[in-house]
């Protein structure tokens, strides 16, 4: 059904990357592709550093993660995306309209919110933002 997740937010270093990784966590051997991007991305930075402490402390090494723009090639290849912000959405829509059928708010089958940005923002922040995307994640595995 799904081969290919994208998983898009606005940097790619907090939001994107943290779901990525937890959904590679979670989908094990499956064979599902998952990567994340972002719309503004800053390419080529790692993790925020917040981020991949509370990932760190679940056993996940996301050291090696590099921010990456996302590419209307990106949105046509994967079968599945999923975007942290209704406003993304409309974003990722607008970059490329053939993709529009496979894109849906990561919180979707959860509390059909936007996950907030934590960016520059307090660990504490970090931590509800970790939760919120943990429980995203499992509301999409029965879909997968």
């Amino acid at each position: 059904m799904f081969n290919s997740i994208l998983v898009v937010c606005v940097g790619n270093v907090c939001r994107s990357p943290v779901a990525e990784f937890l959904f590679r966590r979670e989908l094990g051997e499956r064979d599902i592709h998952v990567s994340s991007a972002g719309l503004g991305a800053l390419v080529g930075r790692p993790i925020d550093e917040n981020a991949a402490a509370l990932l760190e402390d679940e056993g996940i090494d996301a050291s090696e993660h590099r921010a990456r723009q996302l590419e209307p090639s990106m949105l046509r290849e994967a079968d599945l995306v999923l975007a942290m912000e209704r406003r993304h959405l409309n974003s990722v829509v607008k970059l490329a309209p053939e993709a529009s059928g496979k894109v849906f708010l990561f919180d979707k089958w959860h509390a059909g919110s936007d996950v907030p940005d934590p960016f520059r923002r307090s660990r504490s922040v970090f931590e509800q933002v970790h939760a919120s995307i943990e429980r995203g994640v499992g509301s999409w595995l029965r879909y997968l």
